[in-house]
């Protein structure tokens, strides 16, 4: 069983049997139907994985979509980009398309941030020229562009990174995750964002930490829920491996074909999930 399997149902328990839930509460987010969307959840969850001891935060209980988690990193982070028909026909994406804002972008957020601020850049040079210096963040919760237009708050919200004995360390901060649906993609996607990072500045990719500050099932994943929580893992789960290119070293340069995933055969089947919008 992977750690990240380990972690994902002690989580999903943690919520279910222990957890607070928004069940008569005014809610923001609904279903298509316009129903809204109830959440149980917990709080302030934190996680630790070493990709140095082989300790890769990917999901074998349901099939994670982490070529399409890679896919997204690389228009945020490589395009600085909030457009969605670049979204999906440079990447095949669509999953986006609920958050339109009615112009084809996800308004001022994520990408089109990065690009405003000159965040990749300014952390790719600061891991070069002061590797140990304790400023290299990338925060995309800015008030000003969450201000200037419509548009989802970005989830994955802040990146800090450290430099210690040739390893480049990374802690994902999220406001929210939707546990069952993308919280195991959010882990593995971030992950390669480190390593294609770790490679630009001449080090090895190290520590993973994630930490969650709303952690949350929707109520009309119960069910699915309970189902991934009774599967067993992935009996050769530690032989999975996320290689990425060794031929590649500028962070511009990498693309989904320079990522391969070894050994991995997730259980099925997979399962569907409504989504809240």
């Amino acid at each position: 069983m992977t750690i990240a399997d380990k972690n994902f149902k002690k989580l999903c328990l943690d919520i279910l049997n222990s957890g607070n839930n928004t069940l008569g509460e005014k809610v923001r987010p609904k279903y298509a139907d316009g129903t809204p969307s109830h959440t149980y959840f917990i709080n302030q969850v934190f996680e630790r994985y070493d990709l140095s001891k082989g300790e890769l935060p990917i999901l074998t209980l349901r099939q994670t979509a982490w070529k399409s988690g890679i896919k997204e990193i690389l228009w945020i982070y490589q395009d600085q980009s909030n457009d969605l028909d670049l979204l999906k026909d440079k990447y095949s994406i669509t999953w986006w398309d609920e958050w339109d804002i009615g112009n084809r972008t996800i308004g001022q957020r994520y990408g089109a941030t990065v690009k405003k601020y000159n965040l990749m850049n300014k952390l790719l040079d600061g891991l070069k020229n002061q590797p140990y210096g304790r400023r290299h963040i990338i925060n995309l919760y800015q008030e000003a562009d969450l201000n200037s237009s419509k548009g989802l708050h970005p989830c994955a919200m802040e990146t800090q990174w450290s430099v210690r004995d040739g390893y480049l360390d990374m802690t994902l901060i999220q406001r929210s995750s939707d546990v069952p649906v993308a919280n195991a993609i959010n882990k593995i996607q971030y992950v390669a964002l480190l390593m294609m990072v770790a490679r630009h500045v001449g080090l090895e990719a190290g520590v993973f930490c994630h930490y969650v500050n709303n952690a949350h099932i929707y109520d009309r994943h119960i069910e699915q829920v309970k189902e991934l929580i009774s599967r067993d893992s992935q009996e050769d789960s530690d032989k999975i491996r996320l290689v990425l290119n060794p031929d590649k070293t500028d962070f511009y340069d990498f693309t989904i074909d320079d990522f391969k995933m070894e050994n991995y055969n997730p259980i099925k089947p997979n399962l569907k999930f409504e989504l809240a919008i």
